[in-house]
């Protein structure tokens, strides 16, 4: 008798789909349709629908996302609990290629060898090879290579919930918004925790729902099509884990006490228990279920978070700086920052294009850029040195020019002209002064060499801010999030050298990167030190980096008039000119 193919429900269809996007992904081909499988997965996982019944009626592509080819896939994952397609990506690559792609520094060939010799399928099973000193008798894989592969996969199977980067959770909690927002009896909606405190990366998300009927509310929120488990469940709320993984925090409120719990919800441990402290001390009871008279228990009407720092003697402290850094005792000084806001910042900084390793041309970076309403755009492309990412000859530095110029004359953007030149070795830049004079702006930056020890990093870094052209340092520390630790550097001293020089220091918006952190920015903000907030993009569309590199910023306190680029273009130009400074020019 045939055995019946076991059917596959809409979340075992999505996960079908994320590996086979992952699979193609691998090849390094088809693109478009990597992503549509992605896309597909993200559909499936949001809407509550009986797939069986879509299939049935032959409804699947009056979904938003899904087109007859991958309705016909997704037919076939139902139905038969496979597909061709997935079936010969799987014959193409070693088993588990999906999984154990997602460890940094491995690639397909690594991934077959280990399969090869010993049979590694999963993320734990490397781990545990790893630690048994099983990999280095692998062709390719040494000691040091073993252990930075340990490293990276302790952190995938940590029973911890994984870290995601900015623009990831900010994508979930805008659905689980808008998805919020039209529940029966919801009055407010708010993102609360890591992400309103926009954190380099979240572990899980935290929303704070007002309603007058909390019961109805709560049974809303359970019904979220993207709901994967129920972990916790009360009458004030609930946990849940989400199809991404990621936790969700639900805490519902009346409206009488939705202030008070946003604000618990919102800032970090520490913060929220010094602000508690303060309370107590002025005769009051600050808990999430409202503030009241320490005495007697006489509730204390609050309309909003700026009332409650107020009733505490407190200047508001925005969400970002919630972290009992300082901002408390500023707080209570009055002395508390206006922060840099988005729409104070008038030019894109650090910007690459197509001449290096930028996805779009100088013209449709300059077009983007305008349409977005600024007054001007940095070229900055990489230099000699960044050959793997096609960096500029002073040839080809000097064509850019002259397309730059070609363009300048169709569009009203003022395009000013730069490099990401790298900092070498020995801390010098990587095209002569005579070519850095010429331009408009130098972005000094690292690329190579990071494992330095702290004391040739320092002095490389350090030479690089003593040279006499200002120069921007560039994503500062080389750190990529979850990825690449910050360079070993000493870099109080660092500070204080570019305090003396002619430098700025770059605020870098690239979500991976989001350097420097706000305890460095601290510390140049109190030697004087103004900054750069960049978006480093690559394409048209990264040039949306600004907003994360304006949330770092205003974690670090820094208000728009340490803020080069809130200067209109002739003034940023005169700034950051690598050349002598022009006749009456001075720091702001």
């Amino acid at each position: 008798m045939t055995a019946v193919p076991a059917k596959l429900d809409r979340l075992a269809i999505a996960r079908a789909l994320r590996e086979m996007s992952s699979l193609l992904g691998l090849t390094g081909g088809e693109p478009f349709k990597a992503r549509a499988y992605e896309r597909g997965a993200r559909v499936l996982e949001r809407v509550d629908v009986d797939i069986g019944r879509l299939i049935e009626e032959g409804r699947l592509t009056a979904l938003k996302g899904i087109g007859p080819g991958l309705a016909r896939t997704i037919a076939d994952l139902h139905l038969t609990g496979t597909s061709r397609v997935l079936e010969e990506l799987r014959r193409h690559f070693p088993p588990g290629a999906a999984e154990l792609a997602r460890v940094p520094g491995l690639g397909i060939k690594q991934i077959a060898a280990l399969n090869a010799h010993l049979g590694i399928e999963t993320i734990a099973q490397l781990e545990a090879a790893c630690e048994a000193g099983e990999l280095r008798a692998v062709k390719g894989f040494g000691e040091a290579r073993e252990r930075r592969l340990l490293a990276a996969a302790r952190k995938l199977t940590s029973p911890r919930p994984a870290k995601v980067l900015l623009p990831a959770a900010l994508e979930v909690a805008e659905e689980v918004g808008d998805y919020l927002r039209h529940g029966p009896d919801v009055g407010a909606v708010e993102m609360a925790g890591d992400l309103r405190r926009w954190t380099e990366t979240v572990d899980d998300l935290v929303v704070v729902l007002g309603s007058t009927d909390p019961r109805v509310a709560l049974e809303h929120a359970l019904a979220f099509p993207q709901v994967a488990a129920v972990s916790r469940r009360n009458g004030s709320g609930c946990r849940v884990v989400l199809t991404t993984g990621l936790p969700l925090d639900v805490k519902v409120a009346t409206p009488d006490r939705f202030v008070t719990e946003l604000f618990h919800a919102t800032g970090a441990a520490a913060h929220v228990e010094h602000v508690q402290r303060l309370a107590r001390d002025r005769g009051l009871r600050l808990q999430p279920s409202g503030l009241s008279r320490a005495r007697g228990g006489r509730r204390v009407g609050i309309g909003s978070e700026a009332e409650l720092y107020r009733q505490l003697g407190l200047q508001y402290v925005p969400p970002e700086l919630r972290e009992d850094e300082g901002e408390i005792d500023a707080a209570l000084a009055g002395s508390l920052p206006d922060l840099v806001e988005v729409d104070e910042i008038r030019g894109f900084v650090h910007c690459h294009t197509d001449y290096s390793d930028g996805r779009h041309t100088v013209e449709q970076m300059a077009r983007a850029a305008e349409s977005l309403g600024l007054q001007y755009l940095t070229i900055t492309d990489h230099s000699p040195e960044a050959s793997y990412a096609g960096g500029l000859s002073i040839e080809r530095l000097k064509a850019q020019w002259d397309e730059m110029a070609r363009v300048q004359e169709t569009v009203t953007i003022k395009l000013l002209r730069g490099t990401e030149s790298d900092i070498l070795a020995d801390g010098s830049l990587d095209y002569p002064d005579a070519i850095l004079e010429q331009l408009d702006v130098v972005i000094a930056s690292i690329h190579r060499r990071h494992r330095m020890s702290a004391e040739e990093m320092t002095r490389r870094i350090a030479r690089a801010m003593e040279h006499p052209c200002f120069k921007i340092w560039g994503h500062a520390l080389g750190r990529l999030i979850e990825s690449r630790p910050p360079v070993e550097c000493h870099v109080e001293e660092i500070l204080d050298v570019i305090a003396r020089s002619r430098a700025a220091i770059e605020i870098n918006g690239d979500p991976h990167r989001l350097d420097m952190e706000p305890r460095w920015v601290r510390a140049a903000r109190g030697r004087g030190i103004r900054f750069v907030i960049s978006t480093d993009a690559h394409s048209v569309s990264e040039l949306g980096n600004l907003r994360y590199g304006v949330a770092m910023a205003r974690r670090g306190g820094v208000p728009a008039r340490e803020v080069l680029n809130t200067l209109d273009p002739v003034e940023f130009a005169r700034e950051v000119s690598p050349g002598p400074r022009p006749r009456g020019g001075s720091d702001r």
